[in-house]
């Protein structure tokens, strides 16, 4: 990886695109430390701290949230828009024939979200600053609220503009690396805390170390299922078109182990946290807020086996929702036969799409299991070991999965420039 950045850095184009990248992020960081004007912050931070849904935004966020600054609801708006535009495509015959337009269809979605996300956060802005952070309004009237809503609204704007300036002109996904500078901003943080519980005694040496450990390995397996791919093989058979012969060659069908990525885990969480977030609003001394803090809490006996045992069977439920509603194993066979490929010893038609099937239901299952263990676990190491840094399974799978796609991109880049006097 190193090399690879070294190589890159040595390139004028690619060292303008990485500046741009830099500059970017560092633009980000800064309005992260720009406060809302007309709110209390600690107001809020006692109000995100205790609801776990927001905390985990707040991570997602980079802090900002908390601090209720201008980018406190960070680019959630646009992800959420970005999923239902997914799950619309498939539902929507119009929208499924524009994205089989192309580039040109592929842009005229990329604008609907784009209008998604701005409804979206401004939805959210009314409903934080009418409803849940109403209390920490020094003035609640009128031209204050608006203040807020059109502050919060624009930096969620501005947050998706500077992810396309990123994705277009710097190097990686924009959108992902804001996520990730929001996640990686946080733990300087947690690790200075963390040191300085251990020297004063308060944490066992011991659980740090175990701890760093488990890190190590979660990050190990991560990349090794990350890139863990099933290639089914694929033939195309010759044809003669006039006086030229077409196909003949061999290629192959990538099916990953994770297909979806975060998504379910992300999914599982909402759900799982939602009722706390509900039951916080009704009161915080309630009976209900009180048998969710019991049953369902990630923190205390026995919420934790309750909440670990939901958060497994509704990850592995939401993988394969979302792998079957991303992955057409007929629309792939029907297209194979079109072209004149076959898997070998496979019929083509629906033989095909029932062997792809087969293959994605297994390969799933790994994956499946894998989110669910990679997200229980550090929630059962760090509620045993009270260790204060908020890096779950959730976290190192976003972590390490923008790193790669973001080095892969830079490869990528490399090897056009490299080949590129030959190509000429």
């Amino acid at each position: 990886m190193l090399q690879t950045l070294r190589n890159a850095w040595k390139i004028p184009d690619l060292r303008k695109r990485i500046l741009f990248t830099f500059i970017m992020l560092a633009i980000f960081r800064l309005g992260i430390a720009i406060p809302v004007p007309g709110i209390d912050i600690a107001h809020v931070k006692s109000i995100v701290e205790g609801a776990g849904l927001l905390s985990f935004f707040d991570l997602i966020s980079g802090g900002a949230l908390g601090d209720m600054t201008i980018f406190a609801l960070s680019i959630q708006p646009y992800i959420t828009a970005s999923i239902i535009m997914q799950l619309l495509t498939m539902a929507i015959p119009s929208l499924e024939e524009l994205a089989k337009e192309g580039e040109e269809g592929s842009k005229k979605i990329n604008q609907y979200t784009r209008y998604a996300t701005i409804i979206l956060a401004l939805i959210q802005a009314i409903g934080i600053s009418v409803g849940l952070f109403r209390g920490a309004l020094i003035n609640q009237d009128a031209f204050s609220i608006t203040v807020v809503v059109l502050t919060l609204t624009a930096g969620t704007t501005f947050l998706m503009w500077l992810g396309d300036e990123i994705t277009e002109k710097g190097v990686g996904n924009g959108i992902s690396l804001l996520i990730f500078a929001g996640i990686v901003s946080k733990l300087p943080s947690g690790i200075k805390h963390t040191f300085a519980l251990a020297r004063r005694g308060e944490i066992r040496l011991l659980y740090v170390i175990a701890f760093i450990v488990t890190v190590l390995l979660m990050i190990v397996a991560v990349v090794a299922i990350q890139e863990g791919t099933r290639k089914i093989p694929v033939q195309y058979a010759k044809r003669v078109i006039g006086r030229k012969m077409y196909g003949g060659q061999s290629s192959h069908i990538p099916l990953k182990v994770n297909q979806v990525g975060v998504i379910p885990v992300i999914f599982a969480m909402s759900m799982l946290q939602f009722p706390r977030t509900i039951a916080y609003f009704v009161g915080k001394e309630g009976k209900l807020a009180h048998f969710l803090d019991v049953w369902l809490s990630p923190e205390v006996m026995p919420g934790i086996l309750v909440f670990n045992f939901l958060s497994a069977l509704l990850i592995i439920f939401f993988t394969y929702f979302y792998t079957a509603a991303t992955f057409n194993p007929v629309e792939i066979a029907t297209n194979m036969k079109k072209n004149g490929g076959f898997i070998p010893g496979i019929r083509p038609g629906k033989p095909t799409a029932d062997f792809l099937n087969k293959i994605l239901t297994r390969i799933t299952l790994a994956g499946a299991l894998f989110l669910a263990i990679i997200t229980i676990v550090p929630t059962i190491i760090m509620s045993a070991t009270k260790i204060p840094i908020a890096f779950g399974g959730t976290t190192v799978l976003i972590v390490v999965g923008v790193a790669l796609e973001t080095m892969k991109q830079i490869e990528a880049q490399l090897l056009m420039r490299h080949y590129q006097g030959f190509l000429k």
